[in-house]
């Protein structure tokens, strides 16, 4: 009873982070900052392990035995944290859609080999996050110069998405997707901290601003002024 109050209470909980951070699926806000801070949030709570890698390792019986351990990222799979910031912001957009796009292909693969119900519960609540987040990618997309018009909305149905290769021994299968949701994690780390440096190249740019500047002008300009009234007659500035 209390273990499906706690699943109840975490559904609630994801449930109201995504609809907050997503006011209706398709629409879009037009205040950059604010966008820009909803997928700040999003990307923190999507890259942590509890909502996807933990329970699988848990649910294929990968936490016995050190077979943990052999649950590493799989160079190549995802972008990293350096290539990701060496792109220009419309193409980090494009990147993390397409990226995201194979994420939910490769899970309705993984939801095959789930079958509790709770354990798909989480899976779905998962899907519908990165859903949230495209949408709100698309949204970005939008506001920027030069916007893609690539970058849409998930659709509802399932997408084109290369399919994973088969792998026969079930075993290995399993590792293959204990590795991929490990990158995928990592991945949304690397993506939180883009966009968290977007966020402080607006505050740099906000604290240098012409407008700021000019204020700053003008306050030197009056003490200034204001100085040069008090110097006692006879003395020259040197």
């Amino acid at each position: 009873m209390r273990a499906q109050l706690m699943r109840r209470t975490l559904l609630s909980l994801v449930l109201g982070l995504l609809f907050l951070s997503t006011p209706a699926m398709g629409s879009c806000l037009d205040n950059y900052q604010e966008l820009l801070g909803q997928l700040q949030k999003q990307a923190d709570f999507m890259q942590h392990t509890s909502m996807l890698l933990d329970p699988y390792i848990s649910i294929q019986g990968l936490d016995k035995d050190g077979l943990k351990e052999h649950c590493q990222e799989r160079p190549g799979v995802f972008p990293s944290k350096d290539v990701l910031q060496r792109l220009s912001r419309q193409e980090f957009l494009q990147i993390l859609n397409t990226t995201l796009g194979h994420v939910l292909h490769r899970l309705r693969t993984l939801q095959k080999d789930i079958l509790k119900a709770q354990d798909l519960e989480k899976l779905n609540i998962a899907k519908l996050n990165i859903r949230g987040f495209k949408n709100n990618i698309h949204c970005m997309a939008q506001l920027l110069p030069g916007s893609l018009e690539k970058t849409e909305p998930t659709p509802t149905g399932p997408g084109a998405s290369p399919s994973p290769t088969p792998i026969s021994d079930a075993f290995q299968r399993r590792l293959e997707g204990c590795r991929f949701l490990h990158g995928y994690h990592r991945f949304m780390h690397s993506v939180g901290q883009v966009f968290r440096e977007w966020g402080q190249s607006l505050s740099r740019s906000r604290r240098h601003s012409p407008r700021r500047g000019l204020r700053k002008g003008k306050h030197r300009t009056h003490l200034s002024s204001r100085n040069k009234r008090l110097m006692p007659r006879g003395w020259l500035p040197r």
